[in-house]
């Protein structure tokens, strides 16, 4: 019965992969489709291709926060951890068909949550401890409040309107903040913690860094014959979004590795969490098979939707979400590449004016998918786990 109920959630795990390169197939490819750099077909090809070097550059220690950082791995069971993939397959098919681009990540995280709660009881989730909790809101509110008066400071001394954007910077400075205390070795974050904290930062951090070289671009290329400067910059769309692919692939693949290495330690075939060679060459080759297969609806509210897109944009937009990916990837944070890609995708289109260019209509169905995303996931989950303990237990 163990048998088998390992072998299940292995190919649970593999289907949430397909399921994540399914939905997730926008964020490599949304500019290079956006600004016809390639045919949609070769644009989800070189997807596929990078997605599957992702994981094999950078480190396991993804998979070690999905496997571990959430659940105490003395409560994690096979039954729970089948329960949680039911819930996380089951929500991120259901808003691929619907074309709703939702995180993968937090999808597992919250069917890991649901079927913890469910199987092992609150006590068995790795809360974090409270004083990291208020250090982090102090740092995330000093941090707003010191963007805020500054941006505030420079617009009166310039004598500027600084009301209606006195808020964004306090974003800004909340945005900033944290990663840099991280980077710098002051603050460590993990787990579940560390997760919501970036369900606002990354997509701020890909808005940020996309505006910001956008604007760098506009400001060097304003002389350049517009015609030209496309032409320039869409073969740069190419490698910038192979560059984006490679860090989707590098983090999101590493859900799969993080459950299947759970489910082997739970299940006694292996003594402790190493993710073995077979299990990372499988997680990648699903998430890169769902990317070539490709979530279409998604892709076009990805790439049309929520702005025109210029190739200059294009290479900004996935420069940054690359960037930020990578980061967050190397900090073993399992960070929503959706989030990112999405955050710069509006950044690139802001560097066109922040009020007009920008579709925020689309933008808040967007961001409420990610708001219910961990509940929703959590919530199935939980039922999943009911219902099997009651039929199989």
């Amino acid at each position: 019965m163990d048998t088998l109920i390992i072998g299940l959630g292995i190919f649970l795990a593999l289907a949430f992969n397909f399921a994540n390169g399914l939905n997730d197939a926008a964020n490599s490819i949304a500019t290079i489709i956006a600004t016809k750099s390639l045919s949609p077909v070769k644009a989800v090809a070189l997807a596929t291709f990078f997605n599957l070097l992702g994981p094999l550059i950078f480190t396991t220690a993804i998979a070690a926060t999905i496997g571990k950082g959430i659940v105490d791995s003395g409560f994690l069971t096979t039954h729970i951890l089948l329960a949680a993939m039911f819930g996380a397959v089951i929500w991120v098919f259901t808003t691929s068909m619907l074309g709703i681009p939702v995180s993968s990540s937090h999808a597992l995280i919250g069917g890991l949550l649901g079927a913890g709660i469910a199987g092992a009881g609150v006590g068995a989730i790795l809360w974090p401890d409270w004083d990291l909790v208020k250090t982090v809101v102090f740092a995330m509110v000093a941090g707003g409040l010191f963007s805020m008066f500054l941006y505030i400071a420079i617009a009166v001394l310039r004598k500027g309107d600084w009301k209606g954007k006195a808020p964004l910077a306090f974003l800004v400075g909340v945005t900033i903040i944290i990663p840099a205390l991280i980077i710098g070795g002051y603050l460590k974050v993990s787990g579940i913690l560390a997760v919501v904290i970036f369900i606002v930062i990354s997509p701020m951090l890909g808005l940020i860094s996309s505006f910001l070289l956008g604007v760098i671009i506009m400001h060097l290329g304003r002389k350049e014959n517009p015609s030209r400067l496309n032409n320039m910059f869409r073969p740069l769309t190419i490698a910038a979004g192979s560059f984006q692919a490679i860090g989707h692939g590098a983090n999101d693949a590493q859900n799969a590795m993080g459950i299947i290495t759970a489910m082997l330690v739970a299940g006694g075939i292996l003594t402790e969490f190493s993710v073995p060679l077979w299990v990372i060459l499988a997680s990648c080759g699903a998430i890169s098979m769902g990317t070539l297969l490709g979530g279409w609806r998604v892709v076009d509210k990805m790439a049309n939707k929520i702005t025109k897109i210029r190739p200059y944009q294009g290479f900004s937009a996935s420069m940054a979400g690359g960037a930020v990916l990578s980061l967050m990837t190397s900090l073993g944070v399992p960070v929503s590449t959706t989030h990112a890609m999405s955050g710069a995708i509006m950044g690139a289109g802001a560097t066109r004016g922040y009020s007009s260019a920008v579709r925020w209509g689309i933008v808040r169905e967007i961001v409420v998918a990610w708001i219910i995303t961990i509940p929703a996931t959590a919530v199935v989950s939980w039922v999943v786990y009911v219902l099997y303990a009651a039929t199989f237990l």
